[in-house]
């Protein structure tokens, strides 16, 4: 026997025999569970495509309507509250309404789903997802497409294993893990980034296995297929693309991912205290959950007109940043002025997610960042939008605590493979501190909140006291 083969015997003697009995058993290939994980990447890429394309459509025409139709009848500022309201009335109606689920961005219930606590109403949760996040995302609120896209994608794995009447538990999960990939690979159009949030992210509850990981791959790939082939190949992000930053520069970087970790930590905290606050302001009363989201809504409306930098997801002004159009001073009172509106509309339970914000805002800090450093320590060929990009997958890494998806999310939006060092550097770093302070990921405080007001609420049921 080879010194090689004593040293794998060895190890392999280490690892519990049934830990590889048990992975190699769900190793095995089964043909139907993947046929059925491609099917499910379909049909998530064409429903994340598609709400894409919807909500651009419902946003250029209350921009239309508000130029040619109803700026005629009514003072201009009037009709921008009417259409906001009533697009965010709608979002919140069929929330509250119909499946209450579906509020907010819907990870946190997909990833309670693999845990076997949350149900997934799939016939509910896609239209009022779809339907409701056009009319929130559309009314300028700031809020992301990529959480409802998860979301209804994870309910397409299990539309799909209800239709062809699986009963396999594993199967199940893997489909319901498989749509979620698919679901951020269509919504970013970013493969990778789809497969790794799944395996990283959601580690806690998803169940690693040969079988999952493939079926897992497949969708995310044909998700992302058919984005492409109706969306085209060109990156989500148009932006300049940067060479690799000189080695002294890195520890910059560094710096940059401590002050993410200690921004991450306060967002998180933030995004709870802001949830608080509005489920204490409406108490659960359908009237004053309507009129206040309805309120929200019409305020964004208003925003549009004269301060739209404070409004919308925010992917589209990252370019505007990247290329310098603010001053470092714009720059700080965006960062803040984003960091409240993220705040409002996520807090209230609107139907959209929160990728996309925390996105626009590590652009912000990141530029702002950069230019301080290139103002104090001069270095040939470091660029103020380096900090930018790195900033972006920062702050992600510090909330979700998932950074290695967040390297390969900003990589894959913005084509700057280049940066892949600095945002390693940057993202390691963010995370490290955030940990140290002790902050939990966003997504499992945000699952943690849902279980507990269910149960409050299912303890204030008559029968229950």
């Amino acid at each position: 026997m080879t010194k090689r083969e004593v040293l794998i015997k060895s190890a392999l003697s280490r690892v519990p025999k049934d830990a590889i009995n048990q992975f190699i058993a769900r190793g095995t290939t089964r043909f139907p569970v993947l046929i059925l994980a491609a099917i499910v990447g379909i049909i998530a890429g064409l429903v994340g495509t598609y709400f894409q394309v919807a909500v651009h459509f419902v946003s250029e025409t209350r921009t239309d309507w508000l130029k040619s139709e109803l700026s005629s009848a009514l003072p201009l500022w009037l009709a921008a509250i009417l259409i906001s309201g009533g697009l965010a009335f709608v979002g919140y109606f069929l929330v509250n309404r119909f499946a209450k689920e579906a509020a907010g961005s819907g990870i946190p219930e997909i990833e309670g789903a693999m845990d076997n606590i949350r149900p997934v109403r799939w016939w509910r949760v896609i239209p009022v997802k779809f339907i409701g996040g056009m009319g929130a995302l559309g009314s300028g609120m700031v809020l992301g497409r990529e959480g409802p896209t998860v979301q209804m994608a994870g309910a397409v794995g299990r539309m799909v294993t209800d239709i062809f009447r699986i009963k396999d538990d594993d199967t199940r999960h893997s489909l319901l893990a498989s749509g979620a990939a698919g679901g951020l690979a269509a919504a970013f159009n970013a493969p990778l980034a789809g497969i790794m949030f799944v395996v990283e992210e959601m580690r806690p509850q998803f169940r690693y296995s040969l079988i999952s990981i493939r079926a897992v791959i497949i969708s995310a790939i044909l998700s992302n297929i058919v984005f492409r082939s109706i969306m085209g190949q060109e990156a989500v992000i148009t932006m300049p693309q940067y060479s690799t930053p000189e080695l002294n520069s890195l520890w910059l970087f560094l710096l940059l991912g401590g002050l993410f970790g200690c921004i991450g930590v306060c967002f998180n905290r933030l995004i709870t205290f802001s949830q608080d606050k509005f489920a204490a302001l409406h108490k659960n009363d359908r009237k004053r959950y309507l009129i206040t989201g309805s309120v929200i809504g019409g305020t964004f409306g208003l925003l549009l007109l004269y301060l739209p930098e404070l409004t919308g997801g925010g992917i589209e002004l990252i370019p505007e940043i990247t290329n310098g159009s603010f001053s470092i001073s714009m720059l700080a009172l965006l960062f803040i002025g984003r960091v409240i509106t993220t705040l409002i509309c996520f807090g209230s339970g609107a139907p959209g997610g929160i990728f996309a914000p925390m996105l626009a805002l590590g652009t912000l800090f990141g530029y702002s960042f950069g230019l301080i450093i290139q103002s104090y320590f001069p270095i040939p060929g470091l660029e103020p939008g380096m900090f930018a990009i790195a900033g972006m997958g920062a702050l992600f890494a510090a909330t979700v605590r998932a950074p290695i998806t967040g390297i390969l999310l900003v990589i894959e939006m913005t084509n700057n493979y280049y940066l892949i060092l600095p945002l390693i550097i940057t993202c390691l770093g963010a995370v490290m501190v955030a940990q140290m302070l002790g902050g939990q990921p966003i997504y499992s405080q945000l699952l943690h909140r849902t279980l507990k007001n269910a149960k409050l609420q299912q303890k204030d049921l008559p029968g229950n006291n």
